[in-house]
């Protein structure tokens, strides 16, 4: 599990994974909610602006990736 620092108290879903360099592009990240590929805390997830807070897990494919 790879940790990422964010430096607010909560950042949305698809700034998250910019920031972690999983996509390039914050519109790519709608590719990969629409295919299924996206999960926050063992659930899947569609919402490109769900809040994340510290400590939430992201999961993307076999990519784990935590708030820090």
């Amino acid at each position: 599990m790879q940790d990422v620092a964010v430096s607010t108290d909560s950042i949305r879903l698809g700034q998250f994974l910019k920031l972690a360099g999983v996509v390039d592009a914050g519109s790519d990240v709608r590719s990969l909610l629409e295919d299924g590929r996206v999960g926050v805390n063992g659930e899947a997830e569609h919402r490109r602006g769900r809040q994340l807070v510290r400590g939430d897990v992201v999961t993307v494919d076999d990519t784990e990736l935590r708030v820090g």
